[in-house]
């Protein structure tokens, strides 16, 4: 009976340890993760917007066709893997307007491998 005890404390103790590092791996870069995008506090609804809608891997043609469809102005950047648009967005918790300053950088096959904001 002893042993069975041991055994049935040993699995669970296994069991909760595996879930636990389980949980700690899928949250680990998501769920603490501070935006690499910019530091800019007022930016941080640009921020999740674009890095909703335009993921990493995300094809230039499909940038541009969203940047198109939201009225953002955009051109290519200094480099000729970047592209450089003016992104105008409401606070919605403020409600006063903000305007960022976006440079999106893609790599050799033309898949967005990040974006920077500054404000305007």
């Amino acid at each position: 009976m002893k042993k069975f005890l041991a055994l049935s404390r040993t699995r669970f103790y296994l069991s909760a340890g595996l879930t636990l590092v389980a949980l700690a791996v899928a949250l680990g870069p998501s769920g603490c993760r501070q935006s690499g995008h910019t530091s800019d506090s007022r930016l941080r609804q640009i921020d999740q917007m674009l890095d909703s809608q335009l993921p990493a891997g995300t094809p230039r043609a499909r940038v541009i066709v969203y940047l198109n469809s939201q009225g953002f102005a955009f051109e290519n950047g200094a480099d000729p893997k970047s592209l450089k648009a003016t992104v105008h967005h409401v606070d919605t918790e403020s409600l006063k307007p903000v305007t960022a300053s976006a440079t999106f950088h893609f790599d050799a096959e033309d898949k967005l491998t990040t974006y920077e904001l500054t404000a305007q």
